[in-house]
């Protein structure tokens, strides 16, 4: 099993001994620190480095997933795996440089991740399209890249548009972030393919979306419509985890927003 990896880019900064320590030495700025995870942006010579460090999640949290039946994410590992898993698969993602793990106890496992900073990019959360083919092709390669995800048995858990960074400096450019909790099996689970495609249409309701959007996405991500029919109780599932998480997070369904979610 893979303890380390170095890209040669980086044999400058680092060396295979002691390398969760060299990782842990590292200062840059942060842009997240919970209890056991920090997340920093580091910049070693000309280039950028996001940085995932774990510290081991502690038994209380590991017995918590085993009585929930979820296998439980004990660090760095888990982004690593699905990050080559997508790459394996064809879905822009983003580019690790870096996976260094230390200790055997699962509880306090010490592990890190380094991968390229994706420069210059706005997730889809905060993007405006500036017309209808730019907006057409982005909801195209949304569910191009959640068709190949998931028929290479990765579910994210986390999918929403902020996790996808758009570079439209030319031709537009997305890549598939944030898989710390992301799922590898030989085939996803029917109940984690609905909360990926609940949670990115929860994500989308802001966007000024049609229902001929989510029928474009439907036709890119099946290959027909006829789904819409044939499976109706999985795509009714799907409306309703989106509903409920806009509930959670806005209180109430404008009428805009009802009809769009419509299942006809």
């Amino acid at each position: 099993m893979l303890d380390s990896y170095i890209d040669p880019e980086l044999t400058t900064w680092f060396c295979p001994n002691g390398l969760f320590i060299q990782v842990d030495k590292l200062d840059g700025e942060v842009f997240r620190e919970i209890d056991r995870r920090r997340t920093i942006k580091v910049s070693l010579g000309s280039k950028s480095y996001f940085v995932k460090i774990h510290y081991g999640v502690g038994w209380v949290e590991i017995i918590k997933n085993l009585v929930m039946c979820r296998l439980p994410v004990l660090g760095a590992r888990n982004e690593w795996m699905a990050i080559r898993a997508l790459q394996m698969a064809g879905v822009p993602t983003m580019e690790p440089v870096l996976f260094c793990e230390s200790g055997t106890n699962p509880a306090k496992r010490k592990s890190a991740i380094a991968t390229r900073s994706l420069e210059g990019r706005i997730s889809l959360e905060d993007y405006q399209a500036k017309n209808l083919p730019i907006k057409r092709l982005l909801i195209d390669m949304v569910a191009t890249m959640t068709k190949g995800m998931h028929e290479a048995g990765i579910n994210h858990r986390d999918y929403y548009l902020c996790h996808f960074l758009l570079d439209d400096q030319d031709e537009p450019c997305l890549n598939l972030i944030d898989l710390h909790r992301a799922q590898l099996r030989s085939a996803v689970p029917r109940r984690w393919l609905i909360k990926d495609l609940g949670g990115l249409l929860f994500s989308a309701l802001e966007k000024d979306i049609t229902k001929r959007d989510l029928l474009r996405f439907v036709k890119k991500y099946k290959g027909e419509l006829m789904s819409l029919k044939t499976d109706k109780a999985f795509w009714r599932k799907v409306i309703v985890r989106a509903r409920k998480l806009y509930v959670r997070n806005h209180g109430s369904i404008p009428a805009k927003i009802q009809r769009l979610l419509e299942l006809s």
